[in-house]
């Protein structure tokens, strides 16, 4: 017959689907009882009605099987007092090094872990978002941990891109994002009648960009990828002034007119302090199913040409794939759907230059002193 310690132990392995962290560490496990070869155990949930408690059954009741000699698990669920969500809460804030109780924005410290990567473009159509959730997937795919803020307030589609809905549970201030192919997402789709227009301006457009950033817990990043929308708006001023250690990348197609406009976007980090991190033309070749020919549908060398204007490095050129677009309206990522074709290589190779560029010194003050 197991013990309660063995229990407690492989529950320690269970982490909470919202929170990443063991529901032993987030004291929700209320109460273990064995009985013979039966155990069961009561979970408290940060809210009741959580919306992954079937998940949590079934983590539950996987790791507990794993004991010797146990034949049935039985979960049961209660819900946190407000007492004790209250200290959890606590609890979380203090790990992310906030300040004051309004949660200061800690991906805008010098010293924050998280790269934020802001993904722009000049105009709309160049196929920005689909790029965004692509590379955030890619990034995920090679082991790191990818957060996704569909900052685009009006025309928001990272939610449909990445094939998550919902709503996310807020408490005590605090909201957890939803979860979608490794990355953790928030959107302003989440809380809207999706049938509805957005029609915010100015202070409005701040305050909800602030909120994503400073109520979500995102929980410990190596990335976080904010969509941006089209042009050199409210918001691409906003996320500049809350996050002055940001890197941009822009997206473009190959056509000259799409470049003359996405270099005013790139352009408007000189005023903002926010760096060029690279340039990334979509669209860039089309290569025929039936006889494998080549055409340049959309021109030729615009990425380039942005990337010398903009003093920064072309991190890649994505050819066009059909599935690119259906794997977007169908929640499924390319990178993930057909990894092994040309656009995805791409991506996943833009991928791979932004990680390598994170662990880099270059650019970092060194801790050295003159004697």
């Amino acid at each position: 017959m197991p013990t309660k310690e063995q229990v407690l132990e492989v529950l320690a392995t269970v982490d909470d689907p919202e929170i990443d962290k063991p529901i032993t560490e987030l004291g929700m496990v209320e109460e273990v009882v064995i009985e013979g070869s039966r155990v069961g155990v009561k979970i408290k949930l940060t809210v009741p009605g959580c919306p992954l408690k079937d998940r949590i059954t079934r983590d539950v009741t996987n790791a507990v099987r794993q004991l010797p000699g146990v034949d049935d698990v039985q979960v049961a669920f209660g819900s946190m007092t407000d007492t004790e969500r209250q200290q959890l809460s606590a609890n979380l804030r203090a790990e992310r090094g906030a300040a004051n109780p309004q949660m200061d924005i800690s991906f805008a410290s010098a010293d924050s872990p998280t790269k934020v990567i802001a993904v722009a473009s000049g105009k709309g159509g160049v196929g920005k978002s689909s790029v965004t959730v692509n590379l955030a997937v890619a990034l995920a795919q090679q082991g790191h941990n990818v957060g996704v803020l569909d900052a685009d307030i009006w025309g928001y589609s990272i939610p449909r891109m990445l094939g998550v809905s919902g709503k996310p549970v807020a408490f005590e201030g605090m909201v957890m994002p939803l979860q979608a192919h490794g990355c953790k997402v928030i959107s302003i789709g989440f809380f809207t009648d999706p049938d509805r227009s957005v029609i915010w301006r100015g202070p409005m457009l701040h305050r909800a960009l602030q909120q994503f950033l400073s109520d979500v817990h995102w929980g410990e990043l190596d990335f976080l990828l904010c969509d941006l929308p089209p042009g050199t708006g409210d918001i691409a001023i906003s996320l500049a002034q809350m996050l002055p250690n940001a890197d941009m990348v822009v997206v473009t197609t190959p056509q000259q007119a799409a470049q003359k406009v996405a270099l005013r976007a790139g352009k408007a980090t000189e005023q903002t302090g926010m760096k060029v991190a690279g340039v990334i033309e979509n669209m860039a070749t089309f290569t025929c199913p039936d006889c494998g020919s080549t055409h340049d549908v959309f021109g030729s060398g615009g990425g380039q040409e942005l990337a010398e204007a903009l003093d920064t490095d072309l991190l890649g050129r994505i050819p066009i794939d059909p599935r690119l677009r259906e794997g977007s309206d169908a929640g499924l990522p390319l990178v993930l759907s057909n990894p092994d074709v040309p656009a995805s290589i791409a991506i996943k190779q833009v991928a791979q230059q932004l990680a390598q560029r994170k662990q880099s010194i270059v650019g970092r003050s060194l801790p050295l002193s003159v004697s």
